[in-house]
């Protein structure tokens, strides 16, 4: 066994053997076109992610059944999804140095929640009885939760978008 030339110093020898994973060139023009396509890839799954199409949803919101809780609760509206502005307006009117304003928006948004509690059991009986009027083979495990939930969302802000327009019958 012979040896045809000295052996490489230990940094050269890693720096011939690392493989960059983004790109086997690992040149700057390559990694930033691979940074690049996985943005636009990103990207898109997140717009069919948003239009709900099915092949870009999470376990958690595959199926049909959750697309017709999601269309259940987006059909109407609910003052759940109000919530968080309630919230925000009670925070503003707390730092009034003005004792009455300051206890009405609390009472205000206790009162909210309260509602918002209520009405949340109340849909989520509702939801379970058409689920299983509609899918009478499916389980109604979890879907009460995932509607009221979905439901304390304001409209805008719920992921996927939603499919129907308020008062739209399914």
């Amino acid at each position: 066994m012979t040896k045809d030339a000295p052996t490489p110093k230990r940094k050269d020898a890693e720096k011939a053997n690392k493989v960059n994973s983004i790109t086997a060139a690992g040149t700057k023009d390559g990694r930033k076109r691979d940074r690049d396509a996985m943005k636009a890839a990103r990207l898109s799954a997140r717009a069919a992610y948003m239009r709900g199409e099915e092949s870009a949803l999470p376990l958690r919101d595959k199926g049909p059944v959750k697309r017709f809780v999601r269309d259940y609760i987006d059909s109407r509206r609910n003052i759940g999804e109000y919530f968080l502005p309630v919230v925000a307006a009670v925070l503003v009117l707390s730092v009034v140095h003005n004792k009455f304003v300051s206890l009405i928006a609390i009472l205000f948004m206790y009162a909210a929640m309260l509602y918002t509690v209520v009405s949340g059991f109340v849909m989520t009986r509702r939801i379970r009885k058409a689920v299983t009027e509609r899918f009478p083979n499916e389980s109604t495990k979890g879907l009460g939760m995932y509607g009221w939930l979905r439901s304390t969302q304001m409209r805008k802000m719920r992921a996927p978008a939603p499919q129907v327009q308020i008062g739209e019958k399914i």
